[in-house]
């Protein structure tokens, strides 16, 4: 890969990064320990500031995967860029809505304790591969 689509491409990922490290695994869990935080309060800010990482997401894995078609990528490029952009998809058009029902359910007043949902395992779970896949991706990008 030309050195310059490469840098730029690991800056984006490691942006990307970050930013799923502080929305999901820090922001996400700690709203609902907020002084007088409800559940129904804390999906509200949780599906706006998801909304708006998912959007951001978005707009990244295109960038960084344009930056990536520029060149001739090697396979510990190709991979987690693969994974990582499968992975966001999943979670966009499959884990996503299913949370949304859910948080639907419970903001019409539905109690949160009647419909356990495992979607949030999933969404967590598919978190922690994208991240994975982002710290292989940005670190492929830098030896690029």
């Amino acid at each position: 890969m030309n050195s310059t689509p490469a840098a730029v491409a690991s800056a984006l990922t490691f942006v990307w990064l970050g930013m799923v490290l502080g929305i999901s695994f820090l922001e996400a869990p700690l709203k609902f320990r907020a002084p007088g935080v409800t559940i129904p309060v804390g999906l509200g800010i949780g599906r706006i500031v998801f909304r708006a990482l998912n959007i951001a997401e978005t707009v990244l894995v295109l960038a960084v995967v344009a930056l990536v078609a520029t060149g001739t990528p090697t396979t510990s490029v190709v991979v987690p860029v693969t994974v990582t952009a499968l992975v966001l998809a999943v979670q966009l058009a499959v884990v996503r809505p299913r949370l949304n029902r859910r948080s639907d359910a419970v903001l019409a007043g539905e109690d949160p304790a009647l419909r356990r949902s495992r979607a949030h395992l999933y969404y967590v779970a598919l978190e922690t591969v994208k991240v994975l896949s982002l710290i292989a991706l940005g670190c492929a990008l830098l030896s690029a």
